[in-house]
């Protein structure tokens, strides 16, 4: 039974993700915790107010034997946490976005090659269904020359947890708002589906919703991609209620798709368009079924739980979401902010990881 940590109780996604490691009940248990966001415990779950907690990873490691760790802490304290980790040799689950660019992704990249653990991150669309269906479209050549990648990804406005959450806090969150918290997701799922470098980035990002806040609210990017296609990024906290659109489309010489990743009832609705040599066009649709396992990401949260797992207790190294996958993201994310900062196009080598 593997014996893990939990740091970061009351993180938005934290009980969540304890729901999630409920589906692994014979193959790891929590047995201790650093509350962390000042110590609150508010979203404990009762079965688990026995254990003990620990105010730091260095009284954790000292006070409790752990093979590994679960992180959800802010931008600002995982980086620092998750290399403590590693270097003390303990695995860790790390939830998204890990850290606010990419210094301090190289910083934990080093530490876990050194250490050899598995690092695997709540990036987690890599496991998605109709991800890896497009995936292997564009491995298989089904589209032809690859032309755009057009993603949408619009979520609840900031009033809805208020504009004094953390995540809305400069210090915090490392100055990064809306890209290094939600569209992190689409941004690393452009690389792995397309399997191409990013080389050009033009971007605006800023607060355009009613609600002043220290960090973006959301923005757009256009993306050149190393085979000459393009992919366009729109998105931001701009929803008036809890809702949100997850939407691609992806267009090709020889076919085009849609991809609703939030279809209500399923597990994301991909329409597809293709060639018409003669009278009949080609027009399917594929519905992924709907998440059957509880917990933070369905499906997919269970599939990327599972893979680390396995490789932790195998030895294999081929899980999806390493820390080179991190790095190129977050890479991403600095070219985005630093071309929306200095109104320039910025030239770049990034990914695919």
């Amino acid at each position: 039974m593997l014996r893990l940590a939990f740091l970061g109780i009351d993180h938005p996604h934290g009980a969540h993700w304890r729901q999630q490691l409920g589906n692994f009940a014979g193959q790891a248990e929590i047995v201790a915790f650093v509350p962390s966001f000042g110590g609150p415990t508010a979203s404990l779950e009762e079965r688990y107010a026995h254990l003990p907690r620990f105010e730091s990873v260095s009284a954790l490691l000292a006070g409790v034997d752990v093979d590994a760790a679960v992180v959800c802490l802010s931008n600002r304290d995982g980086p620092s946490a998750i290399v403590e980790l590693a270097h003390a040799g303990k695995h860790v689950l790390a939830e998204k976005p890990v850290a606010a660019g990419a210094a301090d992704a190289r910083k934990i990249a080093e530490a876990v090659e050194k250490s050899g653990i598995v690092l695997q991150t709540g990036y987690m669309w890599r496991y998605d269904d109709v991800a890896n269906r497009l995936k292997r479209m564009v491995e298989q050549g089904a589209f032809g020359k690859l032309i755009s990648v057009e993603m949408t990804f619009a979520t609840s406005d900031i009033a809805r947890r208020g504009p004094d959450h953390y995540l809305f806090d400069p210090a915090a969150s490392g100055g990064a708002g809306f890209f290094s918290w939600l569209a992190c997701h689409w941004l690393d799922t452009l690389l792995y589906v397309t399997g191409q470098a990013v080389v050009g980035v033009i971007a605006r990002t800023g607060v355009f919703g009613g609600v002043p806040t220290g960090v973006e609210d959301g923005g757009a990017a256009i993306f050149d991609l190393e085979n000459g296609g393009i992919a366009t990024f729109v998105g931001g906290y701009w929803h008036p209620r809890w809702a949100g659109e997850s939407l691609w489309t992806i267009r090709g010489s020889q076919r085009w798709v849609h991809w609703d990743a939030a279809r209500k009832g399923t597990g994301g609705v991909l329409e597809i368009h293709g060639p018409q040599p003669q009278w009949h066009a080609m027009e399917d649709v594929y519905t992924s079924p709907a998440d059957t396992k509880p917990g933070y990401g369905g499906d997919k949260g269970f599939l990327l739980t599972q893979d680390w797992l396995d490789c932790i207790r195998t030895g294999r190294r081929d899980h999806r979401n390493g820390a080179r996958g991190i790095l190129a993201t977050l890479e991403l994310i600095d070219a985005i902010y630093q071309s929306s900062r200095e109104g320039r196009r910025v030239e770049c080598r990034i990914g695919p990881a």
